[in-house]
Formats: structure tokens, sequence, C-alpha cells
């Protein structure tokens, strides 16, 4: 068989319904026969139980301008709970992890430590001189988020009576407020302190599916919105802040209306900044400080976020069902280096799509329970010796197949330790700090769940973009798979029958988001990295005055080395121009001058069009325009990147010219 490099695959969890459940779908075959629709998308026919039930479940206030999510609209959701019941019954159950509850301060000490904070307190603790640097460009929210953690640890530790110093919180940020006499915003801490304890208290039920919460809901899709830019340039939490401190509480409201709204990416020119654009260093900050980031957004506005720890637990060393997202990826670049979604997942988007993606139902239609069972055994038999007969795989039989691989994973693809920050999603007060909370998520989930993520959502855009003849809108499909991804069987969560209804509509909206707004969340959002540009100048400071300190202890000449420290390109080009290199092309160097127009795809084309023929096409698309050093360590740049800006921003970076690394 032709093993799949291109194309993308994907992961989900599953889902444990309540034992009383009874959900729409009795008229689907069992055991061998094909399984089957009555209804079309949009014409509901429920049995006369589940409408009981479902009228049972507590219902939630919605403001008047907001499309009701009727009970009737959720059919897709509860179905797809009877599925992954049935499926679950044909096959043996798997071990059900019970997540110990950390001691008090463990979960905040483990927050400090994947903040890059750990050298802050407890046993760790130790020289705090690049600690202070990060702590210095964090915005007024930040530090406060920065400093609850801090004082819960702290507070713990003496309570524990640990033998090793416990820093007071007052002194680690007294080196920072000293040297700025605020934080970064202009705002003193203590009064962020204050407001933030004020959101709390101010409504401890937010954290809570409960029916009294107001919930974003996903609107028709025939509602008519308007557009308007998301600001990526200022902190999501300090613009929670001004907004819980205006005073005018009606422009407030009024101001993010769920129904009347969509977002659409900015345009920055200085270009915008996507997953996979930086290198692994600056990577790493970027994801501490979406971590303190996202922390200070829930704590601003009130709502609980508490990670789950990662609990090591006995799983499958090989084959393809039930195996950790990493096994498999290991057992994947054996055969095709560089694959960074699962082959098996691949192939099974790939299966779908030659069926067509205008099959009417895709993804919601189930395949054959025995079939798929056989399929299963099959595959895991046959799928790496490239002898599995893929053309006997019916469409529907690889959906469902899909949807099982992503419901047996291990461990979910939204991850132990964010899953239950998903779901909180659900509950902010507005659609953009939904949209907010999510991108700060995505940057967070490890590598591999991203990558198969991305892919997940790339493939039900495909079949929403063919919901004229499908009959599977962005909402429909969001029902079918939000229980796939949101529930994870392999951790015990079940919830309870009178909160499935809020729980179902909350999960269906977040990967309603998720579908609709890919493209926004796998940006890093520009004050991210604005503060990575901060701390990689701070820390070129501090290094640069350590080597002056060597060098004079060496008795060198310190004027040749401030003179070699110069930037190289002041030497050989004149101002206003950059130099451009390009080792892999024809032309390996060239001056441009910088003008008010001159984009990143005009560097490039010039480039491209001193090579032949065939190979100026074959580099189309495959050479990229980086920015690297100065007060960045490297970066791909957008096609729509701005030179003279981004000169402007970062004046001792090199500009190169090549191709992704793999």
């Amino acid at each position: 068989m032709s093993w799949l490099s291109s194309s993308q695959g994907v992961v989900l969890t599953a889902y444990h319904p309540s034992g009383k459940d009874q959900a729409v779908g009795d008229s689907h075959a069992q055991g061998g026969e094909e399984a089957t629709s009555s209804r079309r998308c949009g014409q509901y026919t429920m049995n006369q139980e589940t409408t009981t039930k479902v009228t049972e479940k507590p219902l939630f206030d919605r403001s008047s301008s907001q499309d009701s999510l009727d009970e009737m609209s959720m059919e897709d959701y509860f179905t797809e709970l009877e599925h992954i019941k049935k499926s679950r019954e044909n096959r043996q159950d798997q071990e059900v992890v019970v997540v110990k509850e950390p001691d008090e301060g463990e979960l905040e000490e483990e927050w400090l430590k994947e903040a890059g904070l750990s050298n802050l307190v407890g046993e760790s603790a130790g020289d705090r001189q690049e600690s202070m640097v990060f702590l210095a460009t964090l915005t007024r929210t930040q530090a406060a988020a920065v400093q609850k953690r801090v004082e819960t640890v702290s507070q713990t530790l003496r309570k524990k009576n640990k033998q090793h110093q416990i820093p007071d919180v007052r002194d680690i940020f007294a080196q920072q407020t000293e040297s700025k006499g605020n934080v970064p915003d202009g705002t003193e801490l203590q009064s962020v302190r204050t407001n933030e304890n004020k959101y709390r208290g101010k409504d401890d039920q937010t954290s809570n599916l409960v029916g009294e919460k107001e919930l974003i809901v996903p609107r028709l899709e025939d509602t008519p919105v308007c557009e308007t830019d998301i600001n990526l340039e200022v902190s999501f939490a300090e613009q929670a802040f001004n907004q819980e401190n205006s005073k005018d509480k009606t422009q407030k409201s009024k101001g993010d209306d769920a129904s009347l709204l969509n977002y659409r990416l900015p345009k920055d020119k200085t270009g915008t900044t996507r997953i996979g654009d930086l290198a692994p260093q600056d990577m790493k900050k970027v994801c501490h400080l979406a971590l303190i980031e996202l922390t200070a957004l829930y704590d601003v506005l009130g709502i609980e976020l508490k990670q789950q720890k990662a609990v090591k637990m006995k799983t499958k060393d090989s084959g393809l069902f039930g195996v950790p997202l990493t096994v498999l990826l290991e057992q994947d670049q054996r055969k095709v280096p560089g694959t960074r979604v699962p082959l098996i997942f691949q192939k099974l988007i790939s299966r779908i799509e030659d069926g067509g993606l205008e099959t009417e139902g895709l993804l919601r239609v189930p395949g054959a329970a025995i079939r798929i069972k056989n399929l299963c055994q099959e595959l895991e038999a046959k799928f790496y010796e490239g002898t599995f007969n893929w053309e006997s795989v019916k469409q529907h039989d690889a959906a469902s197949l899909l949807k099982l691989f992503i419901r047996e994973l291990p461990q979910p693809l939204l991850s132990v330790e964010y899953l239950k920050a998903f779901q909180a999603v659900q509950n902010l007060p507005s659609k953009k700090q939904q949209l907010q909370a999510l991108n700060l998520l995505v940057i967070l989930l490890p590598v591999a769940n991203r990558d198969t993520l991305k892919g997940l959502l790339e493939f039900l855009q495909r079949v929403v973009d063919n919901k004229e003849k499908n009959k599977m809108t962005v909402m429909n499909v969001a029902m079918v798979m939000a229980p796939n991804l949101f529930m994870c069987h392999a951790l015990g969560l079940k919830p309870s029958e009178q909160r499935e209804f809020v729980m179902a509509a909350g999960t269906a909206n977040v990967m309603h988001l998720l579908i609709k707004y890919q493209k926004l969340l796998w940006t890093i959002p520009k004050f991210i990295v604005n503060q990575v540009r901060k701390q990689n100048t701070e820390n070129h400071k501090k290094d640069k005055k350590a080597m002056k300190k060597l060098l004079k202890k060496m008795a060198y000449d310190r004027e040749k080395y401030e003179k070699q420290e110069k930037n190289t390109n002041d030497a050989d080009v004149p101002q206003g121009v950059i130099r451009v290199h390009a080792p892999h092309l024809s032309k390996v160097s060239m001056a441009i001058q910088l003008t008010e127009e001159l984009k990143a795809s005009d560097v490039l084309a010039r480039f491209l069009s001193q090579e032949s023929g065939v190979a100026q096409t074959l580099k189309k698309g495959e050479v990229f325009l980086y920015e690297i050093g100065g007060n960045i360590g490297e970066r791909c740049l957008d096609e729509d990147t701005y030179m003279k800006d981004l000169y402007q921003l970062n004046p001792n970076a090199e500009w190169v010219i090549k191709s992704r690394p793999s």
C-alpha cells in the first residue's frame, strides 16, 4: 500500500452516557446490518421518550438577541451518545483511570513549573535572576496571576514545615516593583489583586454548569452578522479587566453580542505569527506566557481554572486503537519519516473523502456495529503490513472508525491537563473571550495533540464546505463531534443527567468555535510575541554585560569587542536597505531597498525570478523568508508582512530565505 505523508490526521476522546439515557437512534440497524438514519438534517423527529427527557432538563436563560438552541436541535448530539454507548458494548471494557485530586498547593506548584517559574519557590528555589527578567515583561493581570500562585505555594509549604527556605512572595515581587514602580501596564499590583478578589467573590457559581448561567450558543446559519477584528495586540486579560471596570456597562453588554458578531484576524503590518513559525526556544517562552495569560483571563472573569495532573497508566505499546499518540507517531515515523499525525487517521480521512464529501449525513450516519468490530481487528493485523483491503471499507464505516479511533485514545486529544479548561470555555461570558481562551489553549496543547487536532478540524471544515449536499452544517458537525472530543471514557468523566443538556449545548458551542475559527486559533497573539521579543532583548543585555565583564578580566580589548558586536549589516549596506541571503537558491544574496509597500512576498518573488522555469515552480511555496536574530530567535514571515515596519521593530535581524524544517 502507499503510505500517506501529506494529509492530516486527527484524534478525539469518548463519552460515557448516563445509564438512564435512551437517546434517539433506535431506528438504526444493529448487528451486521447497515445502520441508516430515518431523518434529514433540519427535519428532526424525536420519539416521545426522548422529548420528555429533554424537557425535564434545566433550561437556561438566553438574551433576546441570541438565537435559541432548543432541545430538538440537540438531537444529533444525543444520537451520537447513543451510538458511542452501543459501540462500547461491542468492545472490551477499557481500564478507567481515577485521577487523584492533588494535595493543596500541588497544582499551583505544578503550574509554576509549567510557566517556567519553578525557581521562585519550593525545593528548586535558587537563582531568580532569569525569572526576574521574565516577570518584568508581564502585564499587571499576568503578574497578579503569578503572585496568587506563589502565595498559595508558599503558604502550603509553610503548613507542611518544609526544611528548605520559603521566600516571602513580597520579596520576590519587590525586586520587580523597585525597578519599575508599577507593573508594565502602569497599574499597581495590589489594586489588581483587590479587583481580582472582587471578581472571584462576585459569582462563585460561574465555574459550574448550571441552568441559571447564560450560555453562548451557536447561532443559526442564516442569521445576519457583521465582522470585526479580534484584538491580538492587547493582553486578553487586560481587555477583560478594563471591560469589567468600564463605567459604561450598557456598552459592555452590547459590545460583544455573540449572535451578531463574527471575528476575523486583523491585518498586522509586521506580519501574522502562526503556530509553527517560531524557533523552539521562542515557542517555549510563548507556552509559558500563554499559560500565565490564560490563568489571568480566568482569574479576572472569576472562572476557576483547574489543571488535571497527567496520570501514568498502563497502555499498549503497539497497534492502532487504544495506543497513545506518541507511540503511534514513533511507529509511523519508522515507515514515513517526518510524520506528524497518525498514518491510520490520515488513511481513514482519505477513505472518507474517496467516497465523496457530498454524501448526505456524513459523520452522522453510523456504520454497522459488528462490521466495525471486524474491521478494527483486521486493521490491527494488516495495516502496517500493507495488506489491508481498503476497498472493502464503506464510507460510513470509515467515518465510524475515525471517531472510534479518537475515542479510544488512552488520554484525550485535548490532553488530560487541559480537557477541563476546554470544557470551562463555555462558561466565559462572551464569544470573544471564548475565542481568546481557545486560542491560548491550542497553543498549550502538546505538539502531537495540536497537530492531530489541526488535521481533524481541517477535515471537518471540508465536510462543512459541502453542506448544501451533505446537509451537514458547521452546527450539525459540531453536535456530532462534541461528545467524541469532550467526554473521555478513560478518565471516567460522566455528567449527571440533570446537567447533560447544558453540557451538550456548551461543548457543542466550543466545538463549533474550534471548527469555524481554526485559522484564528492557530495564531500566536501579537502581544505575546512582543513579550518574547522583550524577554530576548533583556536577556541579550544581561549576556552582553556578563561578556564585557569576562573580557575585562581576561584583558581583551573591549573596544574591539564592541565593534564586533555591531550588526554586520551596518558595514555593507546603506541605511534603508536590507541584505537578504538565500543559500539554496541561484541568487544567494541580494541587497533590497525598503519601501512603504514592500512585502515579504515581493522579496521572495525577486529571488524566485532568478530561477529557471522548472526550479521556480518547484521552489514556489517551499521556501519562505525568515527573520533571524535581533530580538527574536527565528520567525517565518507570512507573505503579507511589510518589511519596513518589521525592520523598524527588529533592526538587528538577519533575513534568510529557506525551507521550513520538517
